[in-house]
């Protein structure tokens, strides 16, 4: 299947005002950049322009992974998970700040994501791929983070948020690996992003190792119910995007949304176009940027089917 943007994993885009933006992970994990564009598909020919360097030492200047872009009561944020380059496991997620034009003004780092007052729990371990949505007036943060010996579990969390780099609430454990898609070599519930449509919020999630196994879950939610409640989730029992060998598709996953120029849902997701990966998967570029149109079945719920992909040629 060809790609929208090569070599640009957890692809995020997002049109905020009358302008489209895109931004991933850096195929080194030592910076971020910005695209922007009029049209959604025209930001896969838009100059990228790098905003920020990881450090030469201390926090952030081990990788830099799953950056996001958001607009929150009129300034830019920018969440991403961050270690150093003496503990390179210590991922957790940082917050830059942009008041302004985010392609030309500067970037302030707002240091590490706080917990909110008298919580011991959040961000005391691997975390990772934040993201954020508001829903009756609230602002909430959503990511990954393990829990448990050893290896962990990683497990999506959920809080309210005080401030754009600040949590209001003690966080809850949103969904856990509970099926044997979300087991496979890792147990791993990772890449939140959040779709909404006719007043259901759906929450969509990668699970798995990062290799052809890696596929995208869903959880949903009526957007008057509690949110902190992971009770009212409902969690769909099987993947909702996985890989396809006949059209080249595989690990699909960190996905984002964004609407294009008429209206229509976009899912914005990485995949590999072969199976196998030869070494270390940190050192392997090849997760491509994709588009694919969703489409809502007769109970209004969103359909991820790659023959909708807006590049599905194998050219």
């Amino acid at each position: 299947m060809k790609a929208w943007i090569k070599h640009n994993a957890d692809p995020f885009a997002t049109k905020i005002g009358d302008k489209y933006y895109f931004i991933a992970t850096a195929p080194k994990y030592d910076y971020i950049a910005l695209r922007e564009s009029d049209t959604l598909l025209g930001l896969a020919e838009a100059e990228e322009k790098i905003i920020w360097k990881k450090h030469d030492e201390g926090d952030m200047s081990g990788y830099i992974w799953a950056p996001e872009l958001h607009c929150i009561d009129g300034a830019y944020y920018i969440y991403v998970a961050a270690s150093r380059a003496d503990n390179i496991w210590r991922i957790r997620p940082y917050v830059l700040k942009c008041i302004g034009d985010p392609m030309v003004d500067n970037w302030e780092e707002l240091g590490e994501m706080i917990p909110a007052e008298g919580d011991g729990f959040s961000f005391k371990s691997f975390s990772l791929d934040m993201t954020v949505f508001e829903n009756k007036g609230k602002h909430y943060a959503v990511w990954a983070e393990k829990i448990g010996a050893w290896k962990g579990i990683s497990n999506l969390c959920i809080a309210e948020m005080e401030t754009p780099n600040k949590l209001k609430s003690m966080h809850v454990i949103l969904s856990t690996p509970t099926y044997d898609w979300e087991r496979v070599d890792e147990w791993v519930e990772e890449g939140p992003a959040v779709l909404k449509k006719d007043g259901k919020i759906y929450l969509t999630y990668s699970a798995s190792a990062t290799g052809a196994c890696y596929c995208m879950g869903m959880l949903t939610i009526d957007e008057n119910d509690e949110i902190l409640d992971p009770n009212k989730w409902d969690k769909e029992r099987y993947p909702v995007l996985k890989t396809d060998a006949d059209l080249e598709v595989y690990g699909p996953g960190h996905n984002s949304f964004v609407k294009d120029e008429e209206g229509n849902d976009i899912c914005v997701f990485h995949a590999r176009d072969f199976e196998k990966i030869e070494g270390n998967p940190l050192d392997d570029i090849n997760r491509h940027a994709h588009l694919l149109k969703v489409v809502y079945d007769e109970k209004g719920k969103p359909v991820f089917d790659l023959k909708n992909c807006l590049c599905c040629d194998k050219s």
